[in-house]
């Protein structure tokens, strides 16, 4: 060490390095270990011409940069107006009501990714047709992007990610079971732009 990087993986140590651990979630922490360039340990610390504290392999110079991940969800319609929602069969907020969708892949566009992760997690093929929006939750490192989207096929079903699917009137989402922040910012929007007014508006 030089002086200006510090060990990121200790093996007497249960968690990184102070600082690091608030603004980078565990998830993401864990992949962080070793350079996936050449297998060395990364170090934090400063880095010339960077403006804040990186990941970097003193062995072979690269920089591992942490950056959040895209999900792509959709708000599948009815015929009728109502809103398809899922009861989550995995964590995060396991049980709780969320619209259906996952993390981008690669090799496909948003739109597609976000087709392919309401047919897996709810049995339905959907077309978007607008974007409600985008919602950045740094806790978590991601960044979701919302479409609102018209069923065109495919049937409501239980799945390994979805406990339960429902329908709701745009009036009577399930509000307290909501788990999810960028699950209820997304379902205020969405309320709104039907003419509803949501619940404590002006809730974080």
């Amino acid at each position: 060490m030089d002086g200006r990087l510090r060990s990121l993986w200790d093996p007497g140590a249960d968690e990184p390095l102070d600082g690091f651990v608030d603004r980078v979630p565990a998830w993401i922490r864990s992949t962080l270990g070793y350079c996936s360039r050449c297998g060395s340990p990364l170090a934090l610390g400063e880095i010339p011409g960077e403006h804040r504290e990186r990941l970097v392999c003193e062995a072979c110079g690269f920089i591992a940069y942490v950056n959040p991940r895209l999900v792509v969800t959709t708000l599948p319609l009815t015929d009728s107006g109502e809103l398809v929602l899922l009861r989550r069969a995995i964590e995060p907020a396991y049980g709780t009501w969320a619209q259906p969708g996952g993390f981008l892949e690669a090799d496909e566009t948003a739109i597609q990714g976000a087709v392919r992760e309401t047919l897996e997690e709810t049995g339905l093929v959907v077309a978007p047709t607008s974007i409600v929006g985008l919602y950045s939750q740094p806790r978590s490192a991601v960044v979701v992007a919302v479409f609102e989207a018209t069923i065109i096929g495919g049937e409501a079903q239980v799945t390994d990610e979805a406990l339960e699917v429902a329908t709701f009137r745009a009036d009577a989402l399930p509000w307290p079971s909501i788990g999810l922040d960028t699950t209820r910012w997304a379902l205020r929007d969405w309320v709104r732009s039907r003419g509803v007014t949501p619940p404590d508006p002006d809730r974080p």
